[in-house]
């Protein structure tokens, strides 16, 4: 029973039993009936007075719980001209104002947050309870390649990315710095927010590649200068020097010495200018072409060297390919030395293959030679590291620079299946 039927049930019965009692007691004192008949009309009165009095507030208080519950914040009550009645609604309209100005605090917050998620260059994944995706920025849809708009049902394992094993086993609060392929470099972060009391995971990657390469080559190109300008001078000097004492000697051996000294130095100098070339690379001068055109035209340089080493070659190529933006002397220079490599892998072979295949999207070259050891994997296309005895360790680092400059994305891994793999993606 509620307490508005309690009040008006009490009132009630107090009310019948006075006026039975008053008739009982005073029907033959007509003086006293009509005295206590008023006295009975001003209780009602009175009684219907204290009614409105505690029952409005209680009207008040519900209709302000039944906003609030609605989360309107926008309701308030005038004052009536009732002490108690006035405190009790600037008490409620203060609570109200307080309410509307933390959530609209909360809303601007949010919207902060939310403008700055979407436009953060590190890519940001929140998940739910059980692992799946809930949200992602636009940088994690680029990376991760996510629709742009899916279901809360998408598990992160499902994602096709090398990154995502290493973001599987991250714990909460931990943060990690890997090498995908000894290029492409990557912070890894999961961490946490408080969710209407539950933790709610979330994922940071930032790609370093960028600023560590920049870095690098600022690094690597200040020391090949300094070398050159040194090696330079040295073997000019050292090389007139030994051109002017070939007119005064006569001896056949200390010639041929001379000879040789001066052979030397020309090869010195040709090895610096190689280093310089690649601090000098200019950037791309890039017209429309066929992927197709250019691989094929590099693939004709080196087949003389394959049918030379008994190596069988495997081409596909795309129909109707579509154009390119590339500089194509540059593209030539990647895919000449990716196939030398791939020529000198297949030494000691019995069955040697390096298969080509070209679409739209892609091209790869792989062969069945000496496979990639785990242990140097990550470090191929580090500046002047080779596994060959004579290798300077350039080949590849002027194939980073020229696939960076062109914005293509490239790997070279050797497969579970014992095939190696040079992968170079582009967009058309």
């Amino acid at each position: 029973m509620s307490l508005k039927a309690k009040y008006i049930l009490f009132v009630t019965l107090i009310h019948a039993v006075i006026i039975f009692l008053t008739f009982r007691l005073l029907n033959e004192n007509k003086l006293y009936f009509i005295l206590s008949e008023i006295l009975v009309l001003a209780s009602i009165v009175i009684a219907i007075q204290l009614y409105q009095d505690f029952i409005q507030p209680l009207k008040f208080l519900l209709m302000g719980a039944e906003a609030i519950k609605d989360q309107d914040f926008a309701v308030k009550f005038k004052p009536v001209g009732k002490y108690e009645m006035d405190e009790l609604i600037a008490v409620y309209n203060a609570m109200i104002d307080q309410l509307r100005n933390e959530r609209l605090q909360v809303m601007e917050q949010h919207f902060f947050l939310e403008k700055l998620i979407q436009a953060s260059p590190i890519a940001i994944m929140i998940l739910d309870f059980d692992g799946n995706i809930t949200k992602a920025n636009p940088k994690a849809q680029e990376l991760f390649i996510l629709p742009e708009h899916f279901t809360t049902i998408f598990p992160l394992s499902q994602i096709q990315h090398p990154i995502i094993p290493h973001l599987l086993l991250l714990e909460n609060k931990e943060a990690q710095t890997i090498q995908l392929n000894g290029l492409a470099t990557y912070k890894i972060q999961r961490s946490f927010f408080m969710d209407r009391g539950f933790a709610r995971p979330f994922l940071l990657i930032e790609e370093l590649t960028t600023e560590i390469l920049a870095t690098e080559k600022k690094a690597y190109g200040k020391v090949i200068r300094m070398m050159a300008h040194e090696v330079n001078n040295s073997i000019g000097a050292v090389n007139s020097i030994l051109d002017v004492t070939k007119i005064y000697i006569e001896e056949p051996d200390l010639q041929n010495a001379l000879n040789v000294a001066t052979e030397r130095n020309d090869r010195l100098n040709l090895f610096m200018r190689r280093f310089a070339d690649i601090v000098r690379l200019p950037l791309p001068n890039k017209e429309m072409k066929s992927m197709s055109a250019i691989v094929n035209n590099a693939v004709a340089l080196m087949r003389l060297q394959m049918e030379q080493k008994g190596i069988s070659l495997q081409e596909t190529y795309q129909e109707n390919p579509k154009q390119v933006a590339v500089d194509v002397g540059q593209m030539e220079q990647v895919l000449v030395n990716v196939l030398k490599n791939a020529i000198e892998a297949c030494d000691g072979n019995t069955e040697k293959i390096i298969g080509v295949s070209v679409t739209n999207t892609q091209i790869l070259i792989s062969n069945n030679g000496k496979p990639i050891p785990k242990a140097i994997e990550q470090q191929l296309f580090t500046p002047f590291f080779s596994d060959k005895p004579e290798g300077q360790g350039i080949g590849l680092m002027l194939c980073r620079e020229i696939l960076n400059n062109h914005g293509f994305n490239f790997s070279l891994e050797t497969k579970p299946d014992g095939w190696t793999a040079f992968v170079i993606e582009y967009h058309l």
